[in-house]
């Protein structure tokens, strides 16, 4: 990382930072092209392992994709905040962010729930009950995350 003062090498920090974001943007290897799609997901931390969930359809491009090839990247930010100077004329953006890769893989059906747990607390504090029917057309997916990195630049 070429800027070391803005770099996050604490895991909890990093960890802090994903539970603040609501979209995780995960890049998919795509014959050329990278191909980028922004995620709702979910976060699980067992010691210092890193999981992440996310759910689609049962069939579409991004499954396509994982399947011939199942690492991916991924991307989160949070905390935007423009910073004008306007005596220099210039400006600049607060904001925190994390960045890492992992591998990919459907969740058997057997675990679908609990890892839809998972995403929903992402987003709901408290445990809340929804309706398990549409978990027959929904693909829940888990990403291992393999590596990690956080990125700050704080607002003035």
């Amino acid at each position: 990382m070429r800027r070391k003062d803005r770099e996050i090498t604490d895991f909890d920090e990093i960890i802090g930072i994903i539970r603040k974001c609501d979209v995780c943007r995960i890049a998919l290897y795509d014959e050329g092209y990278p191909y980028i799609v922004p995620l709702n997901f979910g976060l699980e931390v067992k010691g210092k392992e890193i999981f992440l969930y996310f759910h689609c359809a049962m069939q579409g491009k991004k499954l396509d994709l994982i399947s011939r090839d199942n690492r991916a990247a991924f991307e989160m930010d949070c905390g935007h905040k423009l910073i004008l100077n306007e005596e220099q004329m210039s400006c600049t953006m607060a904001y925190e962010s994390v960045a890492g890769h992992g591998t990919i893989e459907v969740v058997p059906d057997q675990d679908k729930l609990e890892a839809l747990k998972v995403l929903m607390k992402q987003y709901h504090a408290q445990d809340f009950e929804f309706r398990t029917e549409p978990m027959d057309v929904t693909t829940v997916l888990k990403m291992t995350v393999v590596a990690v990195t956080g990125k700050r630049r704080k607002p003035v």
